[in-house]
């Protein structure tokens, strides 16, 4: 079995992460290969990476020591904008049967098993993922009959007027790739959603496309704080390992299921509530909580007295007596002592998000902040919820951030302060006194 995995986005809707959402790491590898071992425990043999020019070498780069599975890159156009220009991109692998698959969207193993399951024992053409959702979705929608038989794909309706409940997931089985390049090359291409117009010419000319139901985990990683379940999904998966490497002071406690790497330092009276992921040579600080499920990169340093509770932690960051909840921090920043991220809402309503000059709903009842690589936070500084941080950029000493800060930014308190002579001098009495109730005296 051959899967096509499209990698050539830009995942520009991530902002303010850099990275690429499927180069985002998880339990100490990119989610990318992770979906590749599931793609192979599905029966996949053999798989095609569709990257851009500014990934392929990258992608390459972590693929090729991959055993048990043939990994190739193809990369496509610099015009491709689209699915189906990616697809185009790969021709010469169309041919026969193809698994297609999003790396947006992410899914248990047993999704991809459905599917091939499906495309064995029936004569369709197509099969699809179809995942049932009450809240709407801004994607491909699917009409289905009682046997699950699709008579359309409808694209981005508006929200109210969804035909069902029926949600398209991009893990399809085309079994002749030869046929759904044939279909696209009859869409114009000025057109959008060239592919799924294509689909749909091709359940008129009488091609069977039939939905898979699915009810397991699916998120599609469309906004920076998509990371936070798919960030659940694996660290809740995780059984209980300690590298023999890691030195955990005899008061520290870990509890539950939690994952300590190689040469990681777990130091007095810190607290690990699993489930959590803490990543090579991690430093856990004096009386630490770590906790609500949680994920610290590599070479990270979660200094004293700081929580850290249902949040990513991304690799090279350092912290100092802070409170960091349901957030997501990128590589390489660093938070200064006595600074706190505020996750909840003072009137408890779900967080919002500034986006694109819009207000998002998140639907998260908590939801801290979203910091880009490489920021620096000064001391008792305070993120308001859902607040986005862009890379490189400045908070400043005691600034109380309330929106958005773009890349390259700083945000400094502009508040003022007199100085002057010094009136009188405390009494040297009064500090005897209390030095003397302290001593019992």
């Amino acid at each position: 079995m051959k899967a096509l995995l499209l990698c050539g986005g830009h995942s520009t809707r991530m902002w303010p992460l850099a990275e690429d959402k499927f180069l985002l790491d998880l339990l100490g590898k990119p989610l990318l290969v992770h979906m590749i071992d599931m793609l192979t425990a599905s029966g996949v043999d053999e798989v095609v990476l569709v990257a851009n020019a500014s990934n392929a070498e990258r992608l390459r780069g972590i693929v090729s020591p991959i055993d048990g599975v043939t990994c190739r890159v193809v990369e496509q156009a610099a015009c491709a904008t689209v699915m189906a220009d990616a697809l185009e991109s790969a021709r010469d692998y169309l041919d026969g049967p193809v698994l297609v698959v999003s790396s947006s969207d992410v899914v248990e193993p047993s999704a991809y098993l459905k599917v091939v399951e499906a495309a064995a024992r029936t004569e369709s053409d197509v099969c699809i993922l179809a995942c049932r959702t009450r809240d709407y979705f801004r994607g491909g929608y699917l009409v289905a009959d009682k046997k699950m038989n699709v008579s359309h794909i409808e694209e981005k309706p508006d929200e109210g007027s969804e035909p069902s409940d029926l949600v398209n997931v991009v893990v399809h089985f085309h079994r002749n790739g030869t046929r759904l390049l044939d279909a696209l090359s009859r869409v114009p291409r000025e057109e959008n959603g060239r592919y799924q117009k294509a689909l749909n010419l091709l359940i008129d000319e009488g091609r069977r496309v039939v939905a898979v139901p699915y009810v397991g985990f699916w998120v599609a990683m469309k906004h920076p704080w998509d990371v936070l379940p798919v960030m659940e999904q694996f660290i809740w998966g995780v059984h209980r390992s300690v590298s023999d490497t890691v030195r955990v002071a005899k008061s520290a406690y870990i509890d539950g299921t939690v994952v300590i790497a190689r040469n990681a330092r777990v130091m007095e009276n810190a607290v690990i509530r699993g489930p959590a992921y803490i990543g090579e040579n991690v430093v856990i600080g004096n009386n630490v909580l770590i906790r609500g499920g949680s994920h610290i990169g590599a070479g990270s340093v979660i200094g004293f007295s700081t929580e850290v509770k249902r949040s990513y932690i991304g690799k090279d960051c350092w912290f100092h007596s802070n409170y960091i909840g349901d957030s997501v921090v990128e590589d390489g920043c660093a938070v200064a002592s006595g600074s706190v991220v505020a996750n909840l809402r003072l009137d408890e309503w779900p967080v919002s998000v500034d986006w694109e000059g819009q207000t998002a709903r998140t639907g998260l009842s908590k939801l801290g902040v979203i910091m880009g690589r490489a920021c620096r936070v000064g001391i008792n500084a305070s993120l308001m919820p859902g607040v986005l941080v862009g890379g490189g950029s400045y908070v400043g000493p005691h600034v109380c951030l309330t929106s958005n800060l773009g890349d390259g930014m700083r945000a400094m308190a502009t508040g003022g302060y007199v100085v002057d002579r010094v009136s009188r001098i405390a009494p040297e009495a009064s500090r005897q006194e209390m030095w003397n109730k302290l001593a019992g005296k």
